[in-house]
């Protein structure tokens, strides 16, 4: 699925205020950065749904990211209020996709777009399925239109 393709999904908003560590010199936005706000962006999805990546520890599970992609179209700058958008659009047994879009909340500029999957692996650094009760959830985030 395409990230035009989850704008058909629900879309979680976060809100996020570019700190000045978050800068280079000029006071522009570190490129690296933007993948730290795409992860406030699903922690917020999940807690929002009333999950979170603590419950999946809980079970002795762990989320890495195996893939990402960041397309930048804009910078952002210090102090500026960013509105993350971010949305599951792909849950498989051991995999899924969170795709995001990053906006400047003031005159609603596209800064970055991009994507996350992730794999689901054990303590022991195997890659295993997801438990049950935590793919049921993620399965009714992803299908909510």
């Amino acid at each position: 699925m395409t990230t035009s393709d989850s704008r058909l999904r629900s879309v979680h908003q976060t809100a996020y205020r570019v700190l000045y560590g978050d800068t280079d010199s000029g006071g522009v936005v570190y490129y690296a950065n933007y993948l730290r706000y795409f992860e406030a962006g699903r922690t917020e999805l999940l807690r929002h749904y009333g999950t979170s990546y603590r419950a999946l520890e809980d079970q002795g599970f762990i989320l890495p990211v195996v893939e990402c992609k960041c397309r930048y179209k804009a910078s952002a700058f210090y102090d500026d209020l960013l509105v993350i958008e971010t949305t599951l659009v792909e849950v498989k047994k051991i995999s899924c996709r969170f795709d995001y879009r990053i906006l400047r909340e003031s005159d609603q500029k596209l800064l970055v777009k991009g994507y996350t999957i992730h794999a689901v692996v054990n303590r022991e650094g195997r890659l295993s399925r997801f438990p049950d009760d935590y793919l049921k959830i993620l399965n009714l985030i992803c299908d909510e239109k």
